[in-house]
């Protein structure tokens, strides 16, 4: 990946993950626990992160992360993570988690949110990111 330009590597990087939702990740209305959708955003956040810089990555913040629709168990979620801003040593991830129901066609767009990395050294210092 050396030789790539920024935009093929953020098209590179692009991540994709998908999951069911089952009652041992859900609350007691029956969708999925905000806290399980935000373990899952940072997870295919750092892998995106990663996938762009191939060095180590550490998340430093998450910004607005908007709940549009409640995701009930039973759903098949994908989640995508999506490179939107490059700095320095730092770039920003925006994941999108959207559902579908298990036995229907339908989509909607659930869950949105950003996430920043840095890229660090073995010192845990930050480095540059390309």
């Amino acid at each position: 990946m050396k030789n790539l330009t920024v935009e093929q590597r953020i098209e590179n990087s692009e991540t994709r993950i998908f999951k069911a939702v089952f009652p041992n990740t859900t609350n007691h209305y029956e969708t999925l626990f905000g806290g399980t959708a935000l373990q899952l955003m940072d997870e295919a956040s750092f892998i995106c992160a990663t996938r762009f810089s191939r060095k180590r990555m550490v998340t430093v913040s998450t910004d607005r992360i908007d709940f549009e629709k409640s995701i009930p168990e039973g759903s098949i979620i994908e989640l995508v993570a999506k490179v939107v801003k490059v700095g320095t040593t730092s770039c920003k991830i925006k994941v999108d988690i959207y559902t579908e129901r298990m036995y229907a066609n339908e989509r909607e767009l659930a869950v949105t949110g950003h996430f920043t990395f840095v890229a660090i050294n073995e010192y845990k210092n930050p480095v540059t990111i390309l």
